[in-house]
């Protein structure tokens, strides 16, 4: 009888042991959240060319990417759902920072340099949009680049007497073309390139006129990046590969190029000629070392000084926010703006460093 016992004693154990062999196999999974942006939608080449899949397998992870409407992809962000998401610098401070939730970037990917604008039908004019309706995803950068088209134009007092209608990115071109009483839209491509084509309708401020200020990013929640064991550095570094081997596919000339750029254009329903005309209002860093270098400039800290007071003025910081210096910003030389112990945006360009020096 004791032979027995200890015979189906050890069987139990192995069964178990057998269970638990799949487990401790088990690479860490992580997932990406990207929505349409000329400086976004390489993630759904990387994904369906298996760039991804490469250097995640490099690290010993997985990594899943899924695509959003934008906002819904900041709630997804926000809410824990993804890991790593592309955002813009200012939706990077504000939303997760309102949340409680500590983000940092790892990758500055471009800047809007005329991908975002704001228009108008029947030649209005700045100082005529007080009681017009206008469109736009609020509590984004297009609320932020209306608020600067209206300062800078010396109009910043009239901007609650706007209109303002929140309409999500993926509604907001037929919901404008298809409704003649909305007199201005605030949006970026590919939407805006197909609104602009619209009869009587014109541009009248566009993120050319303030270059850097809407930076495009890939930003990793802070927990995530601190993990124990580790895996939260190797997503990064696998990010961080693969996005510049995807730069560097881009920027190469000729038909292999095309072939690239038209297979990314699909994953937003362009052709290649729409894309080719938003990567040329687009300031890409298709070099880590150019992308390393702005992340660690004094012109940096410059413009987030703007979008964090932009971000406190309109209560995009949370509850119980006194100050703009509750939520500060770290740096990559150690320099914090706000207050050190309320950090809620950091930016590492170490992982675009080691890009720059094919350290991973």
């Amino acid at each position: 009888m004791a032979r027995v016992i200890t015979t189906v004693r050890r069987a139990a154990l192995l069964f178990c042991l057998l269970l638990a062999v799949p487990a401790l196999a088990q690479k860490p999974v992580f997932t990406v959240g990207w929505s349409i942006y000329a400086g976004w939608t390489p993630y759904h080449y990387m994904q369906k060319s298996g760039l991804l899949k490469k250097w995640a397998d490099k690290y010993g992870i997985t990594i899943k990417v899924q695509r959003f409407d934008y906002a819904p992809s900041l709630d997804a962000f926000v809410g824990r759902n993804i890991d790593a998401c592309t955002m813009t610098n200012m939706e990077a401070l504000d939303m997760p920072a309102a949340s409680g939730v500590p983000t940092t970037v790892i990758l500055i990917g471009d800047y809007s340099n005329g991908n975002d604008a704001l228009l108008v039908r029947g030649g209005l004019q700045m100082k005529d949009l007080v009681g017009h309706k206008m469109l736009l995803v609020e509590k984004t950068v297009s609320e932020y680049l209306f608020d600067r088209a209206l300062t800078l134009n010396s109009l910043r007092d009239q901007i609650k007497q706007v209109r303002m209608i929140n309409t999500s990115d993926s509604d907001i071109q037929s919901a404008f073309i298809s409704d003649s009483s909305v007199s201005a839209v605030v949006t970026w491509k590919p939407m805006l390139s197909q609104l602009a084509q619209q009869k009587a309708v014109t541009s009248l401020f566009n993120s050319a006129q303030i270059p850097g200020e809407i930076l495009d990013l890939t930003v990793v929640r802070t927990e995530v990046l601190d993990r124990p064991d580790g895996s939260g550095q190797k997503f990064a570094k696998a990010l961080a590969g693969a996005w510049y081997e995807m730069m560097s596919l881009m920027s190469a000339q000729g038909p292999a190029a095309d072939k690239v750029l038209t297979s990314i254009a699909e994953g937003s329903g362009d052709s290649l000629a729409s894309y080719k005309e938003q990567l040329s209002t687009t300031k890409m860093f298709y070099q880590p070392q150019s992308a390393m270098q702005f992340g660690q400039s004094p012109d940096l800290k410059q413009k987030m000084a703007l979008v964090r007071q932009f971000c406190f003025d309109h209560g995009l910081l949370g509850k119980n926010i006194g100050s703009v210096d509750d939520v500060a910003i770290h740096y990559p030389d150690g320099t914090v703006q706000g207050k050190a112990d309320r950090v809620r945006l950091k930016f590492d360009t170490a992982y675009m460093e080691m890009a720059a020096q094919n350290k991973l």
